[in-house]
C-alpha cells in the first residue's frame, strides 16, 4: 500500500476523532443551559462529524487510482459532506426547532477542530 494513503487515511481518522471530542465537549458545556441547547450542540457538532466520515471514506480507498477518479471521489466526497451538514442542521433547526445558537456553536467549533487536528499531523 501507497505510503500516502496510509498519511491520508491516519490523518482522515485523526480529524473525525478530534471532531467527535470537541463536539461530546460543547455539548457537555451547553448542559448548563438545558438539555435542548445540549442536544443542540451535540447534534450540529455531529453534523460535522458525520459530514467529515462520510467525505473520508468517500476519498480514501484500498488502493490506488488514477487522478482524475482521486479527485472526482474527493468532489463528490465534499459535496456529500456538505449535503450531510446541511441537510442535518435543517432537520435540528426546522423539525425539531432546537435552539440555532448552540446549534450553530457546535457546528462552527466542530468544523474548527480540523485545523487543530490537522495541525497535530506536522
Amino acid at each position: 500500500m501507497l505510503n500516502s494513503l496510509v498519511t491520508g487515511r491516519r490523518l482522515a481518522l485523526r480529524i473525525v476523532l478530534v471532531q467527535l471530542l470537541v463536539a461530546c465537549s460543547v455539548a457537555l458545556a451547553f448542559l448548563v443551559q438545558g438539555t435542548h441547547s445540549a442536544i443542540a450542540a451535540g447534534m450540529g457538532g455531529g453534523a460535522v462529524v458525520l459530514g467529515s466520515g462520510a467525505l473520508a471514506l468517500r476519498a480514501f480507498t484500498a488502493r490506488p487510482m488514477p487522478p482524475t477518479v482521486v479527485l472526482l471521489r474527493m468532489l463528490t466526497g465534499m459535496a456529500l459532506k456538505w449535503v450531510l451538514i446541511l441537510g442535518t442542521l435543517y432537520i435540528a433547526l426546522v423539525r425539531l426547532a432546537l435552539p440555532p445558537l448552540p446549534l450553530l456553536v457546535g457546528a462552527v467549533v466542530a468544523t474548527m477542530a480540523f485545523l487543530f487536528a490537522a495541525k497535530l499531523n506536522a
